[in-house]
């Protein structure tokens, strides 16, 4: 009886084997499901539809930056020439309270940035990915007691805030774009 038994286990794991072997799993970030020919990425500058000042210069280098990280690309800063264009649009900056003192003054902050995003193939005009409002958050501690009333608060006392949503952002959108998520 136990060589039956041995027998169809080895049966229900050959079976299991083949039926899982084409499940479709790979390795994240080993490949690109981008068109062969694309070889060149625009990244012109965002467009800032907020108030804060320098914004857009950030968020774009750090597309671009990640984009050259990733080694297959060659970026530049304008759609001519290019194969694809990767256009952003920052729709909107805001600021809420997440912690108070003792005295009833915000001392946390989360900072909401809100970006329209287009990948598209300039050779077929075809959009590859986009998303009409990609959210990122960030928080931040206020580094005095004083209020923070508008966003630029943000941007100026919490850099290193700034730095870490950037480059989230820039790493979601260039892996969204590469491994089409």
């Amino acid at each position: 009886m136990s060589w039956w038994r041995s027998r169809a286990a080895l049966a229900v794991v050959t079976a299991l084997a083949v039926l899982t072997a084409g499940c479709g799993y790979a390795l994240a970030g080993r490949g690109s499901f981008l068109p062969d020919y694309l070889k060149i990425i625009g990244v012109p500058l965002f467009v800032n539809n907020t108030q804060v000042f320098e914004v857009e210069q950030q968020l774009t280098e750090a597309v671009r930056r990640e984009f050259i990280g990733r080694g297959k690309y060659k970026v530049v800063p304008e759609m001519t020439g290019a194969d694809a264009v990767l256009k952003g649009e920052i729709l909107s900056i805001s600021l809420v309270p997440a912690s108070f003192t003792a005295e009833r003054q915000a001392s946390r902050y989360v900072a909401t940035v809100v970006i329209k995003v287009e990948f598209r193939d300039l050779k077929t005009d075809k959009v590859l990915w986009a998303n009409p409002s990609l959210q990122f958050r960030e928080e931040y501690e206020l580094a005095t007691a004083t209020s923070a009333a508008d966003p630029s608060i943000f941007f100026g006392q919490a850099s290193n805030a700034l730095e870490r949503l950037t480059a989230a952002f820039a790493r979601t959108v260039v892996t969204a774009i590469l491994e089409a998520f």
